[in-house]
């Protein structure tokens, strides 16, 4: 099942909903579906103190 988070492009501020599929993790570009520009995108899973997994999202300009 793929995780979808909804995360806002730091050059056009449009919300945007970017789906991750269950095995990535790490960190890639990717380009904005409103603006074009890329991302620097971090995703991170963990669980928290009630074992329930978590995903973390976070979104950065990428400097062609």
């Amino acid at each position: 099942m793929l995780d979808a988070v909804m995360v806002t492009c730091p050059w056009c501020f449009e919300t945007v909903e970017l789906t991750v599929e269950p095995d990535v993790e790490g960190e890639l570009v990717q380009d904005c579906e409103v603006c074009c520009h890329p991302w620097r995108v971090r995703i991170h899973r963990g669980e928290d103190d009630d074992g329930e997994e978590t995903l973390v999202v976070d979104v950065d300009r990428e400097h062609p």
